[in-house]
């Protein structure tokens, strides 16, 4: 690796983490208010919510990657060009594959990346997610009961807490339970804690009372105890019943989804698609790294042309991955068309090496210099 090389690598890299640290942030702040209601309705912990948003992170990566490396590459470049830099490094006899290798590299190792969190990081925190998810809307039972307010658990059974402390401890607890129409009853303790036992979830309550009304002869009945065990387990869904995302799936269940019995056939493709999606879209930042070279390195650098030659790959860049996102759609009704996300994929990396290696600049001279030689 020559000076230039690592010159420009070390821009590129340092460049690349600050973008997609930013990226990262503005993406993981909005999608993040979609989560504020756990904290709000269901009393999650503040780490707890940070913790969910962190796993959402390889999902929004594998976006991000790509575009930061071509948002770097055309800012680093045309820097190189505005400080005539470029020009240098030509005139000193640098090929187009030297002046482009240190972006090539780059873009060498955010493929590698990008594999590396499709195939393994997605799925694995995607499942993580949607477990802690699933957790705490099911299984988390101290959440259920909100202080300073009538918690229903089920039909016909109600829960008052007035307090409940940091170590668990539940103060101030009503309980009513009017599933029985003719034997309606209330509980109340002054203290209690929440247990969760093989057999469901329960209230251990002290120093209470129970209290009952004969519906024959209205008459008050009261029980008072020291202790009672009252169960507020209710029938929620097990692990077993939650659905499993394509993207919580690894790459081999995906591509044998016709086997698994939990989805439907008109569902398999797009959890087929989602397979392929994994396979071809790292691709995408060689692909985007090239299209910023071809448009910057391949012409001459005049300043005059540079703004037209970042609006150009600009538009191929958008261009290239509104075909990917269109082709993926398509492909998940017809599945016929899942070799043509391959050649979207392709297509553009070797399009754009091509014309960067073979400028239209060096083949006009090298015509006019045949032309000479053949006059």
């Amino acid at each position: 690796m020559n000076g230039f090389t690592r010159y420009v690598f070390r821009q590129l890299i340092v460049g690349m983490i600050f973008v997609t640290a930013g990226f990262t942030c503005i993406i993981w702040l909005t999608q993040s208010l979609r989560l504020v209601e756990l904290i709000v309705n269901r009393g999650v912990s503040a780490g707890t919510f940070i913790y969910l948003t962190m796993l959402m992170l390889p999902n929004f990566l594998t976006v991000i990657l790509p575009i930061a490396l071509f948002c770097v590459v055309v800012f680093i470049y045309a820097k190189l060009i505005m400080d005539r830099e470029l020009v240098v490094m030509r005139a000193a006899g640098l090929s187009q594959y030297a002046l482009a290798k240190p972006a090539l590299l780059v873009a060498l190792v955010t493929v590698i990346l990008g594999y590396f969190l499709n195939l393994y990081l997605l799925p694995e925190s995607y499942r993580m997610f949607r477990q802690m998810q699933w957790d705490i809307r099911y299984n988390y039972s101290h959440i259920l009961l909100k202080e300073g307010a009538f918690n229903n658990l089920s039909q016909g059974r109600t829960v008052y807490v007035r307090e409940r402390t940091n170590d668990g401890q539940l103060h101030g607890i009503l309980y009513y339970d009017e599933r029985n129409p003719n034997k309606p009853f209330t509980i109340m303790a002054s203290r209690g804690a929440l247990v969760e036992t093989k057999n469901g979830t329960r209230v251990v309550m002290f120093k209470g009372n129970r209290q009952t009304v004969d519906p024959t002869t209205n008459k008050l009945s009261i029980l008072y105890f020291d202790r009672h065990d009252l169960d507020i387990s209710t029938n929620r869904p097990t692990d077993q019943d939650r659905h499993r995302e394509a993207r919580e799936r690894t790459l081999d269940d995906l591509l044998n989804i016709r086997n698994s019995t939990d989805i439907p056939p008109k569902d398999h493709g797009k959890f087929i698609i989602e397979a392929h999606k994994r396979i071809v879209s790292p691709l995408s930042a060689l692909a985007l790294t090239l299209i910023a070279l071809a448009c910057l390195i391949s012409g001459s650098f005049s300043r005059r042309t540079q703004t037209r030659q970042v609006l150009l790959s600009i538009f191929l860049m958008i261009a290239v991955l509104i075909s990917a996102l269109s082709l993926e759609n398509l492909a998940a009704r017809n599945l016929k068309l899942t070799p043509a996300m391959y050649v979207n994929a392709v297509i553009p990396i070797l399009a754009a090496f091509w014309f960067m290696m073979w400028p239209p600049r060096r083949r006009i001279g090298k015509s006019r210099h045949r032309q000479r030689e053949a006059g």
